[in-house]
């Protein structure tokens, strides 16, 4: 197993790893929509769903893979109203169609509207 860390996708928050390298696969942990760049938060979920993806493919392609490799994502929308301009706006990352859980929670981390996760080949 290897620890996987990149610059390019906000630092974990927590006692956790942005994602592993195992067994073929790259496992990420969920992302939130923060710039990390900036630590800015965009607003609305078009943009929140847009930087959650960038998140997630600047780890992947840390780790050697890509969006294109992506065989599952587990999804969470702080409101399910939410749910078809997050279709439109993940469809355009996840080209693929991997297979995908997709759930509301009650809250996230940061008050954020979306978490991605996913689990690639590398």
């Amino acid at each position: 197993m290897q620890v996987i860390s990149t610059e390019k996708a906000p630092g974990a928050i927590g006692p956790y790893s942005q994602a592993f390298l195992t067994g073929g696969f790259v496992i990420t942990s969920g992302q939130i929509p923060v710039n990390p760049e900036s630590g800015v938060i965009p607003e609305g979920i078009e943009k929140q769903t847009e930087q959650s993806c960038k998140n997630v493919q600047a780890i992947l392609e840390a780790a050697g893979s890509s969006l294109e490799k992506v065989v599952k994502t587990t999804c969470f929308l702080a409101d399910m109203g939410d749910f078809a301009a997050f279709n439109e706006v993940y469809a355009k990352f996840f080209t693929g169609r991997p297979a995908r859980s997709c759930v509301a929670v009650k809250t996230l981390p940061k008050n954020v509207l979306c978490e991605i996760e996913a689990i690639a080949e590398i």
